[in-house]
């Protein structure tokens, strides 16, 4: 199987293309907007060109990799022919149906199904599917050329043969697999995002401010990054997402989203992609700045 279709052209779909073609894939990478899909391939070819001064992949082989990317604004055409579909779309849920209804009305009755949800329920998207038993979850790390692990999710129809090729698949770019259940935020969100809420609690409670927050757990738990810079990083609204989905999905009052949070993603303070969230970023600067209102 070589010939893949990825959907959404955004931070998580641009990376898991770049992963595929570098490895020898056909790629074809999807998105409603043609502006999103020439700044994805920008953002490979950057992506790529940084690889090559650290010497992690040679000029020859980030020449294959672009190569091995086309982009189509059509889910009709990019989809009928290709084996595995993987599909990086904003993490909400009725999105995420509606695709996967499509997907399934296109593509080849053989075709796999894979979603790089971060915490939605692999059975409840299989669900609008007729071919539960192909459908997994393949949940890549951002960012994706450089996180080894990806989170295999088996839905409850999953087959046996779906999920070896998938954990087969996941070996064959390089990356770790680790096989889990489908139970909301599955492993890596059920943990992190507690952890990231519960910053944010003792930021919203006058515990210690942001940076004091954030260096306690670098320097105290050896984090490479504060779960408040984290925070920003992922994008607070995909946090309150997350969050919601546990708090739902789970039913204990211990997911529940922290006010702060759910203010800040309702006043458009979305972190990094905002250009402000705990901390402040502006264009060009690489020095880290606690956003004004959390300064002292």
């Amino acid at each position: 199987m070589k010939n893949v279709a990825v959907i959404g052209a955004g931070t998580m779909g641009n990376g898991i293309a770049q992963v595929f073609a570098t490895k020898g894939f056909k790629v074809v990478l999807v998105d409603v907007s043609q502006a999103a899909l020439d700044k994805a391939l920008q953002t490979i070819a950057k992506n790529a060109d940084r690889m090559v001064a650290k010497g992690t992949i040679t000029e020859e082989v980030k020449t294959a990799t672009l190569a091995n990317i086309t982009t189509s604004t059509s889910v009709e055409t990019a989809c009928a022919s290709v084996d595995l579909v993987v599909e990086a779309a904003t993490e909400y849920i009725d999105l995420k149906l509606k695709i996967f209804k499509q997907l399934d009305e296109v593509c080849k009755p053989e075709t796999i199904l894979a979603s790089n949800t971060s915490s939605i329920s692999i059975t409840k998207i299989a669900s609008v599917t007729k071919r539960a038993d192909k459908v997994i979850g393949m949940h890549f790390m951002n960012p994706v050329p450089v996180m080894k692990l990806v989170e295999v999710i088996r839905g409850y129809a999953t087959s046996d043969e779906v999920t070896q090729f998938t954990m087969d698949t996941s070996k064959a770019l390089d990356k770790v697999p680790v096989e889990v259940n489908d139970y909301p935020g599955f492993v890596a969100n059920r943990i992190l995002m507690p952890m990231i809420n519960e910053a944010i609690y003792t930021l919203f409670e006058g515990v210690a401010g942001v940076s004091e927050i954030d260096t306690v757990m670098k320097l105290g738990m050896a984090h490479p990054m504060g779960p408040l810079q984290l925070a920003d990083f992922i994008g607070l609204d995909v946090c309150l997402s997350i969050m919601r989905v546990l708090h739902e999905g789970l039913g204990n009052p211990k997911y529940a989203p922290c006010p702060l949070l759910v203010n800040m993603v309702t006043a458009g303070y979305l972190g990094v992609k905002s250009g402000e969230g705990f901390y402040k970023y502006e264009a060009g600067s690489k020095e880290l700045k606690v956003a004004a209102r959390w300064a002292k």
